[in-house]
């Protein structure tokens, strides 16, 4: 079993000591692991006790008030991100300075507990925190250490598959004993819901189908001449559906027969990406444009909407791994995190750039630029 080292920040002595009560003997383990997780608890009153903590050895989770006595808890959370510690951090406050925490989220923070909290939320806080440190490591790992740990890796992703098939069983069950009605409109919040779980897990699939076949090593490009505008209207085509729920209209400003050397498979999954990514953010009776057009050196690709937008600070984790945008205009979205990540190392693949303009409230627009292949 594998010991997690958890810091309690926390100027009250009965939350720190109630926090160590609860976590004593609690230990956390998922499929496919070789091990369970149990923990072992630190604990600092000031946000100066935890920079000396912190600084003289390893801590795996901070749980983090934000109030303190000296240095504030976001000092300290600004410090951690500065020196690029490996932590994963949780806010813990009042209901007074919410606002402040979810400020803190998007600052690095992976999450908040408001006080007072029960022993259950607790654990399934510390469950949660410790399932995205897990993910985060792997990440690392699979970067540096191959093809066995991304079989894992990709093992315990499709854990996450379970839980919704679970419920979804789960409403199926009781649709077909008629437990709520005899009537399908007395299902009709069990149907929804089931299908926002299978467009979730759908989406996840995908993106790890696609992230597998770029990084697995075993697939070579397999280039032909296509016509980059076709690729695009297929791809607008295969989301017009989705566009037409959600009232969103698809403009495009494509010129005939723009020859490109490439892989076809590739370029549906750049275009799938950005397109999709254009509706699902995008705001009820929004419009999305996209223009392609051929310049001196290679080819350019914009996919603009009129949604939600991007704010500065998030605009810089756009293209990371299994990284998602978490705020209330995003919090009903489903995605994996791993889209954008993915369209930018195939991009870079052709040597290419993609870059995103955004205004929050306004909308956002992805560019793409693809040379022509040199040796060709």
């Amino acid at each position: 079993m594998s010991t997690l080292k958890i810091l309690v920040v926390d100027d009250e002595e009965g939350i720190r000591s109630g926090i160590r009560r609860i976590l004593k003997n609690y230990t956390v383990g998922y499929p496919f692991m070789d091990e369970d997780f149990s923990f072992e608890v630190f604990e600092a009153a000031t946000g100066e006790e935890a920079l000396d903590i912190i600084t003289g050895s390893e801590v795996d989770i901070i749980l983090l008030d934000n109030k303190l006595p000296g240095i504030q808890g976001i000092d300290v959370l600004n410090h951690i991100n500065e020196k690029g510690y490996d932590t994963a951090v949780m806010m813990i406050t009042s209901y007074a300075s919410l606002e402040l925490a979810v400020k803190a989220t998007t600052s690095g923070a992976h999450s908040f507990m408001p006080k007072p909290f029960t022993p259950e939320e607790l654990r399934a806080s510390v469950e949660n925190i410790t399932k995205h440190l897990f993910l985060r490591r792997m990440t690392r790992k699979m970067k540096q250490e191959g093809r066995e740990i991304r079989f894992q890796f990709l093992s315990v992703l499709s854990h996450e598959l379970k839980s919704p098939l679970n419920a979804i069983e789960g409403y199926l069950k009781i649709m077909q004993d008629e437990q709520v009605g005899d009537k399908i409109a007395d299902y009709k919040n069990m149907i929804d819901r089931s299908l926002e779980r299978i467009k979730g897990m759908r989406t996840l699939i995908m993106d790890l189908l696609d992230m597998t076949k770029i990084e697995s090593g075993k697939k070579t490009k397999e280039l032909k001449k296509i016509d980059l505008s076709q690729a695009i209207r297929i791809s607008a085509d295969t989301f017009e559906p989705i566009a037409i729920q959600k009232n969103v209209k698809i403009h495009l400003d494509l010129p005939d027969n723009i020859i490109y050397f490439c892989d076809p498979d590739e370029m549906e999954i750049i275009f799938n990406n950005l397109i999709s990514n254009a509706i699902k953010y995008n705001v009820e009776g929004g419009e999305v444009f996209v223009t392609a057009k051929p310049e001196e050196n290679g080819f350019k690709v914009m996919v603009e909407d009129t949604g939600i937008g991007i704010s500065e600070e998030d605009k810089e984790k756009l293209f990371k791994e299994f990284v998602r945008i978490k705020n209330n205009r995003t919090k009903d979205i489903t995605g994996s995190g791993l889209g954008l990540s993915i369209v930018k190392q195939l991009v870079d693949s052709y040597e290419g750039e993609v870059k995103v303009n955004s205004k929050l409230d306004e909308g956002s627009c992805f560019l793409v630029t693809l040379p022509y292949q040199k040796n060709l």
